[in-house]
């Protein structure tokens, strides 16, 4: 069933022959279903589709169609979004989430292409592919996960523009899912209230100036707060050059430079240190499967006896390496994988870790993205300036997306709490949890 439909039988538009709309429909019809979910309009003045739909999508050009037949999957389709060759002036979430329950019940088949490709030689779109959108990231050849490979894809995705993310993530500079304790929280509110619970997670409040190791630290937001409210001392490590400087600045401004620092290093590169407690936040993603054995081993030789481990990060059932002719690799996140957190339990405890608690945050990371859409739409215009159409599109379709994902259960996001036992096997940890 389509979301949003109303509830009695919506009134067809029929296009006049010979218009674009009029050689799409029959496509649109078996992609999309009858009636369609949405009005569509194309760059001839002709749409076709539902008077009554919800929502209007806006065809702008035929290179849009032959993106589409160039590239198979969601890259077409996006590579049209990002160059403005297709574009809706409604709420985007909701319009990907129409097409979204519509294109389920598509029919794509041998005789849909067929119609297609007639479709599209009728209205000029048969032809050489239009060049890709200069920002897309092209599949790495080699071994993924090396050092190098790790850097390159980091640096494609955070060193875009501090100012950028400035504008995107608010006031808090955290790029990760917050914590709503009341659904009408502001995002800083819900941010800080995240970083707390994560603390709390490790033990920080029990044990002012405690060692904490934070991997992934970003622009050193979850070291602030631990080292101001908690008096903890702080090892942030990123290999976002862009980041680190930023992070560096923010921790100077916050007053606990003497008790943070921010390192431009990989986690491979840790070796001899002791921590009390490591914060992982966000970071998981871009370890892959193939490094998950080594990235917890790594983490548990630098943890004390009774130290914890938090590991905060989005997962998907069965795990999911990103396809690299997928939207998502290609513009947001090469390399990215998202793992089953069933197995991110198994290789925690492979490592020596004890499982203590085991939390999902879904519903608040579609309430982060929704936040961060409504940041970026009301600084558009100073988006676009910083960082150029393009990519500002880009991170606007990636995140509308990521919400229709949380919403409907095709991506989760959790929190694992492991502890280090000692020889005996006593973990430490509280007997009962607090309240």
């Amino acid at each position: 069933m389509v979301a949003h439909r109303s509830h009695h039988q919506p009134t067809s538009q029929r296009a006049p022959d010979g218009t674009v709309a009029s050689l799409l429909e029959p496509v649109a019809v078996r992609l999309l279903g009858d009636p369609l979910p949405v009005q569509i309009e194309c760059w001839d003045g002709s749409s076709i589709g539902p008077s009554e739909a919800t929502a209007t999508l806006r065809i702008e050009s035929p290179d849009a169609i032959r993106r589409m037949l160039w590239s198979r999957g969601d890259l077409g389709v996006a590579r049209a979004f990002v160059a403005g060759e297709i574009d809706t002036d409604d709420d985007i979430v909701e319009v990907l989430r129409i097409l979204s329950d519509a294109s389920s019940t598509g029919e794509v088949s041998n005789a849909s292409v067929a119609a297609t490709l007639r479709a599209a030689a009728r209205i000029g779109a048969i032809g050489a592919p239009p060049p890709v959108p200069a920002i897309e990231r092209r599949p790495r050849r080699g071994r993924v996960h090396t050092q190098r490979s790790d850097a390159g894809a980091v640096s494609h995705h955070y060193d875009v523009s501090n100012a950028f993310y400035e504008l995107v993530l608010g006031a808090s500079m955290t790029y990760s899912c917050a914590r709503f304790v009341r659904e009408d929280d502001d995002l800083a509110t819900a941010q800080a209230a995240k970083h707390e619970h994560i603390c709390r997670k490790l033990g920080l409040p029990d044990a002012p100036g405690s060692r904490l190791l934070d991997v992934g630290c970003g622009w050193g937001s979850m070291a602030i707060h631990a080292a101001t409210l908690h008096d903890a001392s702080v090892v942030g490590v990123t290999v976002s050059r862009q980041q680190a400087e930023l992070a560096r600045e923010r921790i100077e401004a916050a007053g606990v430079a003497d008790q943070v620092e921010i390192r431009l290093q990989d986690y491979r590169d840790l070796h001899g240190e002791t921590f009390d407690a490591i914060s992982s936040v966000g970071m998981m993603e871009h370890v892959g499967a193939r490094r998950l054995p080594q990235y917890f081993e790594s983490l548990r030789t630098m943890l004390r006896p009774h130290g914890r481990l938090l590991n905060h990060a989005i997962s998907s059932v069965g795990s999911s390496q990103l396809d690299p002719d997928t939207f998502i690799y290609r513009y947001i996140f090469p390399d990215g994988e998202l793992i089953d957190v069933a197995d991110v339990l198994r290789a925690m405890e492979d490592a020596g870790f004890e499982i203590r608690d085991v939390e999902s945050l879904r519903e608040h990371y579609a309430q982060t993205l929704r936040a961060w859409l409504v940041n970026l739409d009301r600084h558009w215009v100073r988006a676009v300036d910083e960082v150029g159409e393009p990519r500002a599109r880009a991170w606007k379709l990636y995140m509308a997306g990521s919400v229709v994902g949380f919403d409907d259960g095709g991506n989760n996001i959790h929190q694992v709490l492991g502890v280090a036992p000692d020889d005996a096997g006593a973990s430490g940890m509280p007997r009962v949890r607090p309240a």
